[in-house]
């Protein structure tokens, strides 16, 4: 199996995660110009970004890791232009979290950045 499909795949899992744990998937791969988000969804009053990062080894660190700064500055531009996009007011409490898949572990990180520019 190649990288995407296996990456597909996790995040099906991944899908399949959130919602039983309560969480409303809106969209899943939202692209804009600014790049991509993988997962948009409510998990209570949230709107939550999520960015799935998945990992088969550790040769190249741990899932989470992979999620620096300028992703993070990467995704909150696009959540800016989903929001726009879709009307949020601006009072719409956010949440961006990480859902970091090593292996067959799979961890959901809730808050795990806040808004970066």
């Amino acid at each position: 199996m190649n990288t995407r499909a296996k990456g597909a795949q996790k995040e099906e899992q991944v899908c399949a995660c959130l919602l039983s744990g309560g969480v409303k998937i809106l969209e899943r791969n939202f692209r804009s110009r600014q790049g991509e988000i993988d997962i948009i969804g409510c998990d209570e009053e949230y709107l939550v970004f999520f960015e799935v990062k998945y990992r088969g080894g550790t040769g190249k660190g741990s899932a989470a890791e992979a999620v620096g700064a300028a992703k993070q500055r990467k995704i909150c531009k696009v959540a800016d232009y989903y929001r726009m996009l879709h009307h949020c007011p601006e009072d719409t409490p956010v949440r961006f979290d990480v859902v970091a898949v090593d292996g067959e572990k799979m961890e959901w990180i809730k808050n795990a950045f806040y808004y970066a520019r």
